[in-house]
């Protein structure tokens, strides 16, 4: 029997009952699922978070947005600008429009509320890591409505799907999905490279630099039934 898959996470928020939580939750691996997931540290504050991601490089950074020295979107960036490969999933109990759309705009993979059960953090902490984002679902409506508001920084203003090409309107639906490239190629049946050029010509044409701004943008544009 192969051993299961391994995602290290760092986990960042300035409560350490919370920290704690997390990291007995993570330790209790499921079987029979091929992926174990393993707690490589954890940081309460900005500063924190950006040290123990570069020192650690943690596959996953589960992180809160309210830290005590500012905010967890700062680290957000500055996490990524070092080390891109990293993902980041924003895990929080603040609802607010702009927050979302701002985590999105700094490059975060996924947007999920502190009420989410055990079982869907842990496959959406999988998911992340294998390529996809993740909206909570009950923030979708509200990611919508600010771009129909045109609020700040909205995706409206960099234009329509009417640019793209038939066939880079299907990458982006798939993106929407949350699939990765590879399944994206895969359904298309394209190769790797195809589907990288062609998100390539999407970003470019949209004016946008992130795979969560063109599944939003998407959402927004996509035709009604």
């Amino acid at each position: 029997m192969s051993a299961p898959h391994t995602i290290s996470v760092l986990i960042v928020d300035d409560s350490e009952l919370v920290r704690a939580g997390l990291k007995t939750l993570f330790e209790v691996n499921p079987e029979n699922t091929g992926v174990r997931l393993r707690v490589a540290g954890e940081a309460h504050s900005v500063a924190t978070a950006i040290a123990e991601a570069a020192r650690l490089k943690p596959n996953v950074v589960l992180l809160d947005i309210r830290l005590p020295d500012g905010s967890g979107l700062a680290a957000c960036r500055q996490i990524l600008s070092t080390e891109p490969d990293t993902r980041i999933l924003v895990l929080t109990s603040v609802i607010d429009d702009n927050l979302v759309y701002d985590a999105m705009s700094s490059g975060a993979h996924g947007y999920l509320l502190k009420e989410i059960n055990a079982q869907g953090l842990r496959q959406a902490i999988v998911d992340v890591a294998a390529g996809k984002f993740i909206l909570d679902p009950t923030l979708t409506t509200r990611v919508l409505n600010l771009v129909r508001s045109g609020g700040s920084g909205s995706l409206s203003e960099h234009g329509k799907l009417s640019v793209l090409s038939a066939q880079e309107k299907r990458v982006l639906a798939l993106v929407a999905e949350g699939k990765t490239n590879k399944e994206i190629a895969e359904q298309m049946g394209l190769s790797d490279k195809t589907v990288k050029n062609y998100l390539s010509s999407v970003f470019e044409k949209l004016k946008i630099k992130r795979r969560s701004q063109a599944a939003v943008m998407y959402l927004e544009n996509r035709p009604r039934v």
